[in-house]
């Protein structure tokens, strides 16, 4: 049984893995894996994407919007800050949250972009 999904003989192109290996040292690919492994549970990914939808979201919105209790919610929202995603906020007894920045929103935007279409070409 052959399989189609490799290669039928071992060989390799040096000069490209080593620029590409130079590359990797270069950049924080643990960290990049560690946010979007953040983002990847599917209550974070709604936290963030109601994010993308209202400038700021007190953690009450928050957890109705995901159908969780606060305490869940504050959890998910730890993690995400914990990961650079969100900034909070205290006013008075309330905690809003919001996005860290405009890549996050980006993020997101390009990740439902790509789902749609993988949709569409299944």
């Amino acid at each position: 049984m052959t399989k189609k999904d490799t290669c039928d003989i071992y060989c390799y192109d040096e000069e490209k893995v080593n620029r590409i290996q130079g590359a990797l040292q270069s950049v924080n690919i643990r960290g990049v894996a560690q946010m979007l492994k953040a983002i990847a549970d599917e209550n974070r990914a709604k936290i963030t994407f109601a994010l993308c939808q209202d400038e700021e979201l007190c953690v009450c919105d928050i957890a109705n919007v995901i159908e969780s209790s606060i305490a869940t919610a504050s959890h998910h929202l730890r993690t995400l800050h914990k990961q650079g995603i969100v900034k909070f906020r205290k006013e008075g007894k309330l905690a809003f949250y919001s996005l860290d920045d405009a890549h996050i929103e980006q993020i997101m935007i390009i990740a439902l972009a790509h789902q749609k279409e993988r949709e569409v070409h299944v």
